[in-house]
């Protein structure tokens, strides 16, 4: 697909100190290799890509002092996904990574039901340069946006862009904010939300902000413009990134997200009529450059429907 993409093998030849015998090799490695995700380096061994001394290894092999191991990278794999030419909105890009303002309506990555017409297959014709990511050449993926959330994602181009970016996720630096208009008025006007979310107990498909298991997820909003008792323009920034959050603790706290017909009642909002979507938009993305270590940071306006309903609340007519 692209004409710069490797054609040969990255070969890395690594030999053990005495301090590290013993270890765990895939544990080693990842160590040694910080920009290969330890479930990548577990996947080259049991391919027979990686030796110790000559000799094939398993993951959890322990190291011996002074063995050579060697790693042999083969070149990223073509995937069956299509690319497509599916216009994008792009607000930065470079070899590493790129960024885009999702719009809503446009699932993020192939699944039952929709395999075609994604955001994975617009990145796959729309980047000449992947590198490719875990053995395959396909944009990797660090989050997601549901189908009917817009706004922006970074999406990374190679196994280190990736892993360094994962990372930050992991650890709660990159900085993520959202604007959602959402039913009534939530008082008090600042909060913290912070709750267990998991899988709902009694159906599946949902989240929960009271599951039988979960996940701590913390979320923070503060209303920014209240429309009477009827609804309310709120900015919301997440430490966590569970599935399904923001609309998940909105719900919670009995202010759903409009237009979200999962977790909130969709039905008509006084005389204004019903949203065709959650109205949720990720406004508001800041991270540091796992090249080069440089803050960036992104903002996209709001959506025409979200601006519209804004102009219909601030009017008071259909």
């Amino acid at each position: 697909m692209s004409e710069t993409n490797p054609v040969v093998d990255t070969v890395h030849e690594l030999t053990v100190a005495p301090d590290d015998v013993g270890q765990r090799l895939d544990t080693w490695l990842h160590a040694q290799l910080p920009d290969y995700s330890r479930s990548r380096l577990q996947g080259l061994i049991k391919k027979g890509h990686v030796v110790m001394d000559g000799a094939k290894v398993r993951p959890h092999s322990p190291t011996r002092a002074g063995a050579v191991v060697t790693i042999t990278c083969p070149p990223a794999k073509a995937v069956e996904l299509a690319p497509e030419d599916i216009p994008l909105d792009i607000l930065y890009e470079d070899s590493d990574l790129v960024v885009v303002n999702k719009p809503a309506g446009l699932v993020v990555h192939p699944a039952v039901g929709n395999w075609t017409g994604t955001l994975v297959n617009a990145l796959l014709h729309h980047c000449r340069d992947l590198a490719g990511v875990g053995g395959e050449l396909r944009p990797g993926i660090v989050h997601r946006l549901d189908k009917d959330t817009s706004g922006i994602m970074v999406v990374a181009k190679n196994d280190s862009a990736l892993q360094g970016l994962v990372n930050q996720f992991k650890a709660g630096s990159v900085k993520k904010e959202y604007a959602a208009l959402v039913r009534g008025v939530p008082h008090p006007a600042h909060r913290r939300i912070e709750t267990l979310i998991g899988r709902s107990r009694n159906d599946r498909k949902k989240m929960s902000a009271q599951p039988p298991r979960g996940r701590k997820a913390v979320t923070h909003y503060e209303v920014v413009e209240p429309f009477g008792e009827l609804a309310a323009h709120v900015a919301v920034r997440i430490e966590t990134g569970r599935t399904h959050q923001i609309r998940v603790h909105m719900a919670h706290i009995g202010h759903p997200v409009l237009g979200d017909s999962v977790y909130g009642r969709n039905k008509p909002i006084a005389e204004l009529g019903t949203p065709d979507r959650q109205l949720l938009h990720a406004h508001r993305l800041a991270f540091m450059h796992p090249g080069n270590g440089k803050e960036l940071v992104f903002e996209a306006p709001l959506p025409d429907d979200i601006r519209e309903w804004l102009n219909r609340f601030r009017e008071g007519t259909p």
